[in-house]
């Protein structure tokens, strides 16, 4: 007897609300090791990754609260903050 294997779908953490969420349902920000910030649209680019879930009010929070530059210890720009936005309205249309 053969037994399937059940793929598990991976999860990871908002930065916003703490929730577990399905890693298809979040947008991933990597800083990677040159300090470079930027949204990695693949989910598989090297560095250290934070993720913010769909959720509207996790989005507004993320930039009204700056909350990645505490995530990541350093200064992002607004641009970023930005094209967050963008990705956003963009991943939800």
């Amino acid at each position: 007897m053969k037994t399937e294997k059940i793929k598990s779908t991976p999860l990871r953490m908002c930065v916003v609300c703490k929730e577990m969420v399905p890693k298809k349902n979040l947008l991933r920000i990597v800083v990677d090791k040159n300090g470079e910030v930027f949204i990695d649209y693949t989910g598989k680019a090297n560095g250290r990754g934070a993720y913010v879930c769909n959720n509207p009010d996790c989005v507004t929070s993320c930039i009204k609260k700056k909350i990645l530059n505490k995530v990541f210890k350093k200064e992002l720009s607004e641009e970023l903050y930005n094209s967050i936005s963008e990705a956003y309205e963009k991943k939800c249309t």
